[in-house]
């Protein structure tokens, strides 16, 4: 994919950082009385996420490792306090030389990335004693925002550019399954917290909608398409959000938005 577009991403701000402040809300202390904590913001993407955590963990070493070299450089100008790198989660790990974290937090990033039945353990396995993985997922993928965008993309006009719709974004585990991996005894979890929240989202317009999924779950359909197909692409989902979603009695559509989320600790 072409780069991610940092201020499409933010127009949208307070909407993609409330989760993210939610699932840190349930993030219980995190103790290290000999020394400066260190955490990772895995995905952090333009800093949002970063923000929350330079907040809350004053004094803290704070990593924001993000594959975006675009989405690093507005973090870097807006949190010169935290440390960011380019990295890929699907092979993150800790540098030769760095503690162990005790915080590793992955909000609306992990479901980018496959192979959750091998990658929570090892990142859950990286921790400090007594740290802590909290993760934050979009679950949205049978929604119509989602379902839609595969439809549109086995249309005769954009499946040959575009391929397989199934395979552009990695399906999520059952939430039953994050639970398995993280409370299964070789762990060592002190204690597993899962939960879905469904968020209800008032946006202005069919075409609020879009430009919202623009920067996220649209991306990879359109990026695969030559350019004078995007257009006619674009069109056509919005035609089919706007039937999907209907106006409610202020005139705002409601974009429901189901998110997963897990906080696990390590045994101190």
């Amino acid at each position: 994919m072409q780069d991610w577009s940092p201020a499409l991403y933010l127009r949208f701000a307070s909407e993609r950082t409330r989760p993210a402040a939610e699932l840190l809300a349930r993030v219980p202390p995190v103790d290290a009385t000999t020394r400066s904590l260190h955490i990772v913001d895995l995905g952090c993407g333009p800093g949002n996420s970063t923000a929350l955590l330079v907040e809350r963990f004053a004094g803290a070493q704070v990593l924001g490792v993000d594959t975006s070299d675009a989405m690093l450089q507005t973090a870097r100008q807006a949190l010169p306090q935290a440390r960011f790198e380019q990295g890929d989660i699907a092979t993150w790990t800790v540098s030769a030389g760095q503690p162990a974290p005790d915080l590793i937090y992955a909000n609306a990033a992990l479901q980018w990335v496959g192979g959750h039945d091998t990658l929570i353990p090892r990142l859950f396995a990286q921790l400090a004693p007594g740290g802590v993985l909290a993760v934050q997922m979009p679950d949205n993928r049978q929604e119509p925002s989602h379902r839609l965008m595969r439809e549109v993309a086995r249309l005769p006009a954009f499946a040959p550019h575009i391929g397989d719709a199934d395979q552009v974004r990695t399906e999520i585990l059952p939430i039953g399954a994050y639970y398995d991996l993280l409370a299964a005894p070789e762990r060592q979890a002190a204690s597993v917290d899962v939960w879905h929240t469904v968020y209800q989202h008032p946006m202005a317009s069919a075409a609020a909608i879009v430009q919202w999924l623009s920067s996220t779950g649209l991306k990879p359909f359109v990026e695969g398409l030559p350019a004078e197909l995007q257009p006619s692409f674009l069109a056509e989902y919005e035609r089919r959000v706007d039937a999907a979603y209907p106006a409610r009695a202020d005139g705002q559509r409601l974009l429901a938005f189901p998110r997963l989320f897990m906080v696990a600790r390590r045994q101190p």
